[in-house]
């Protein structure tokens, strides 16, 4: 074990038994002194906002998981609201949580929250997002977010013809213009996803056939706080006035790294008359999450892809994660080299992610049943 394994092990000789029977049956473990059934287990859940449908889909999904696992959840949403997350966690501290699980808004915010865990033998699961600057994270479960990223680049690589449906170049010579946007600065991801697709835009970079007219390609620059939409379609917006006024350069496409900021974009772009569809003259543009809003737009021909992470099998490893740290083993990593939080290299779970074109939502999100026909057709959650 990375600490001391949890409080209650120090106060129960046989929790790791009683948990075992009371997470196997459906009746709760035999009461004796010094067993603890799987109730007396809490996890405390700490997601960054319900402002996005990601995450109240993740929110749900972790807890209901957990608790058809036995334990009891305080589940918490901090509105992308950096104290508020803090105060949360300490509550959580104090209010006898025995396994953290974690998605920060700020990645390099919640060291002393995590220091407090520590002493306490509380483990601490990074969820999707890594907590940077500390060695108090236990385990980390995450997407391959730098394949997230080259899938982003070859989703638009596929929109503009350079790229077949199996990614093979088509050997396309028709120059294209793009725009690029990243993630929230503040998010560990970010970096990945935009390494990711940068890595695999750069060959059409060097050899002409895709440039940037605005020239803003560096990180730093073309990120999005808090994945905000409003602030990418109003760096959108500026784009078309600085670089795009009076249809005086083509724009054939962005890349797009959260179908929040695409929607963003294509607001700006609508507003700009560029059309309301990929045929009627919006610019491919890339997304992620495919949130039901955006699944929509790709039936309707208006955004041109997304990437699906299921969420459901995230949080399924999430709660794996929980129960061997509550069983008093180590949870089983796939990563052990990639993702290095400033202090320390954090043991990791990465999941696979797919590539959703208008032409297999059925396959991969209908009949997985992430989404049913009626709400891609309304484009609303049921």
């Amino acid at each position: 074990m990375s600490r001391t394994l949890l409080r209650a092990v120090a106060t129960t000789g046989a929790f790791a038994l009683a948990f075992g029977l009371a997470a196997c049956a459906s009746s709760p473990a035999p009461e004796s002194e010094g067993n603890a059934e799987a109730t007396d287990i809490t996890v405390g859940v700490a997601m960054p906002t319900e402002t996005s449908e990601r995450w109240i889909a993740d929110g749900d999904a972790v807890k209901s998981q957990l608790e058809e696992a036995g334990y009891d959840v305080d589940l918490q949403f901090a509105n992308d609201d950096i104290p508020r997350q803090q105060q949360q966690l300490d509550q959580m501290i104090t209010n006898g949580a025995d396994i953290l699980i974690v998605a920060s808004i700020d990645g390099t915010a919640l060291a002393t929250q995590l220091e407090n865990a520590a002493s306490k033998g509380i483990p601490v699961i990074a969820y999707d997002r890594l907590i940077n600057g500390t060695e108090d994270v236990d385990f980390y479960v995450t997407f391959d977010n730098y394949t997230v990223g080259v899938q982003q680049a070859q989703s638009l690589l596929r929109g503009l013809g350079f790229l077949d449906e199996n990614n093979e170049d088509t050997g396309q010579a028709d120059p294209k213009a793009i725009e690029v946007f990243a993630g929230s600065p503040d998010d560990n991801n970010t970096k990945f996803f935009y390494d990711g697709a940068i890595a695999t835009l750069q060959p059409y970079f060097d050899d002409g056939r895709i440039t940037v007219p605005s020239g803003q390609i560096d990180m730093d620059t073309v990120s999005t706080l808090r994945w905000d939409q409003a602030t990418a379609q109003k760096r959108m917006e500026d784009l078309l006035t600085s670089t795009y006024a009076g249809g005086s350069k083509p724009l054939d496409g962005v890349l797009a790294p959260y179908d929040g900021i695409s929607r963003g974009i294509i607001t700006a772009l609508e507003n700009a008359g560029y059309g309301s569809t990929i045929e009627g003259g919006l610019p491919i543009l890339s997304g992620q999450d495919a949130e039901i809003a955006s699944v929509k737009m790709i039936a309707d021909g208006v955004q041109y892809a997304t990437i699906f992470k299921d969420t459901r099998k995230l949080a399924t490893q999430a709660v794996a994660a929980a129960d061997s740290f509550a069983k008093g083993e180590e949870p089983e990593a796939n990563d052990t080299e990639t993702y290095d939080n400033g202090v320390k290299v954090v043991p990791s779970y990465l999941l696979e992610s797919d590539i959703v074109v208008a032409d297999n939502i059925a396959s991969l999100l209908v009949d997985s049943g992430y989404w049913t026909e009626e709400e891609v057709a309304a484009g609303v959650a049921g």
